[in-house]
């Protein structure tokens, strides 16, 4: 018995329009990372990275190094992402590391100081811009967990089912 990992674009019926959400995010994570070089996005992320209890180590990059990294690895996922369309593997291996991109960044909704004020007396969650901004990640993290598991070969699926 063999154990194949699958791509949207091979698959047949309802699981074929997945290979939409594939390029999607490719062009999401080439835009993302693309930012990542300029020096304004470089100040933009400052606030998130010094809060982050995941990847505030990349501080030791400095200003322009930390937005750097990040940069680089946006680019190799949407890299993986893209030759996913061919490779079963790297579409499993570009959507797990969406999915870890975006739940870092989700994280940053409840980490960064100011963005979401919690009240029980008026409203419950209200958010500034930066909360807005931030919360769209929810979305793409769930585009990228999607991905994630239709790459997954069917017998792994299939013993997961009830």
């Amino acid at each position: 018995m063999t154990t194949s990992f699958n791509i949207a674009e091979a698959g047949h019926g309802s699981y074929r329009p997945l290979a939409i959400l594939r390029w999607v995010m490719v062009v999401i994570f080439v835009s993302f990372g693309m930012q990542k070089f300029t020096p304004q996005s470089a100040e933009g992320i400052v606030q998130f990275i010094s809060h982050s209890p995941f990847v505030s180590w990349l501080q030791i990059f400095g200003l322009r190094g930390e937005a750097y990294v990040l940069g680089v690895v946006e680019l190799t996922i949407a890299a993986l992402l893209a030759a996913g369309a061919f490779s079963p593997i790297l579409s499993a291996a570009g959507a797990l590391m969406g999915v870890v991109t975006f739940a870092v960044t989700w994280s940053f909704f409840f980490t960064t100081p100011g963005v979401v004020k919690w009240s029980w007396s008026t409203d419950p969650m209200a958010w500034n811009l930066t909360g807005e901004f931030l919360f769209k990640d929810i979305v793409l993290l769930g585009v990228c967990v999607l991905l994630f598991l239709a790459s997954l070969p069917q017998s792994v699926m299939r013993s997961r089912g009830p």
